[in-house]
């Protein structure tokens, strides 16, 4: 269930302070306590906690199964349990939940369109989703928890909410479920990748042609964690495809447009690391310094100044569409080039120009 850009997720249930342990569970704490909502249909319940707590990791959902401490109606269960509505499911640990309030920040953010399911929010370059290590606020789920605040909603932004993410310094569209059956609809159709996602990437170079295919296995990077390395023999990661159309040249950067047919961590940035088409400007994956172009002064001030305009990885999410959870019809958006993009743009064909 991770997306193109998601931010690197810790590896561990998190929730609320609910600590309140039968004689039989003393020891444990509980970190999760769920009502399941009367509209969901039947799913196994590791896939419907992988879903629930988007900050966890199959393997980890596995392991506290066969553990004995996932608890439906106040029985343990096997993985292979199937929900039902009305279940009463508790996750209990060996460790006290971490303290993980949401603060709702007056945050200006762009919403661009509401109902009672969800939220469709076109985020701003710079803004992080959601409170995590090293940024506990200020993120996008301050701003949102701020917004229901003011008008009146409840929603448990750390348990319910985000059905995918984007990174920091990537620009774009994201959708938000305001309640638990919003959530588990929309997550599968992400899931099942039935959503209408494009993005908008920069990239160094001149590809060669005009539509392409990138495939390989995308894992964490053997030496920096924070990267992730494809792998053509597929001995490693997970299987990854993207396929992309050039949407203008700029003799040394090109503008393509990606859909992606799987949804890896870094997918976009890996791939095209991978082919020698880093993302420009992209720090994380080296392509903060000019990869292509001339060896002459002026290139290099010009790339300089670009840079300046343009001062993080080119990546937007530029479309977003998919079934409503509660009217069943097809919602279409799209997010046009942010100001700085556009502003790199008009820069580059000036300079081609001249």
């Amino acid at each position: 269930m991770i997306e193109e850009n998601e931010e690197f997720l810790d590896d561990e249930l998190l929730d609320s302070n609910n600590i309140d342990i039968d004689d039989e569970n003393k020891g444990l704490y509980e970190h999760l306590n769920i009502t399941v909502d009367a509209k969901q249909e039947p799913l196994r319940i590791d896939k419907f906690l992988l879903i629930y707590r988007q900050n966890s990791s199959r393997n980890k959902i596995s392991q506290t199964c066969r553990a004995g401490n996932v608890m439906v109606n106040g029985s343990s269960v096997k993985q292979n349990y199937r929900v039902k509505p009305g279940d009463q499911i508790s996750v209990l640990l060996t460790h006290p939940p971490r303290e993980n309030v949401i603060i709702p920040q007056n945050i200006p953010i762009n919403i661009i369109y509401e109902d009672d399911d969800l939220v469709i929010v076109d985020k701003e370059a710079g803004m992080v989703v959601h409170p995590g290590f090293g940024n506990w606020d200020g993120t996008l789920v301050n701003a949102l928890a701020y917004h229901f605040e003011q008008n009146n909603e409840k929603s448990d932004l750390d348990r319910v909410g985000l059905v995918h993410r984007i990174d920091k310094d990537t620009s774009g569209l994201l959708v938000i479920a305001k309640n638990e059956y919003a959530l588990s609809f929309l997550a599968k159709q992400f899931f099942e990748r039935k959503t209408k996602r494009l993005y908008w990437a920069f990239v160094w170079g001149n590809l060669k042609e005009d539509e392409g295919t990138i495939k390989g296995h995308i894992g964490r990077h053997p030496k920096n964690r924070m990267q992730m390395s494809v792998y053509e023999d597929g001995s490693q990661g997970k299987h990854a495809v993207t396929h992309y159309k050039v949407l203008e040249r700029f003799k040394y950067m090109t503008w393509v447009e990606c859909k992606l047919e799987t949804g890896r961590t870094h997918q976009i940035r890996a791939h095209f690391k991978h082919i020698g088409h880093t993302l420009f400007n992209d720090e994380r994956y080296e392509g903060h310094t000019p990869l292509r172009g001339v060896n002459l002064p002026k290139y290099k001030q010009f790339i300089k100044n670009v840079f300046e305009i343009l001062p993080r990885h080119a990546l937007h999410a530029h479309t977003l569409g998919f079934i409503h959870p509660t009217t069943k019809k097809e919602l279409y958006f799209e997010s046009p080039m942010p100001q700085d993009m556009e502003d790199a743009v008009k820069k580059w064909r000036k300079y081609l120009e001249n």
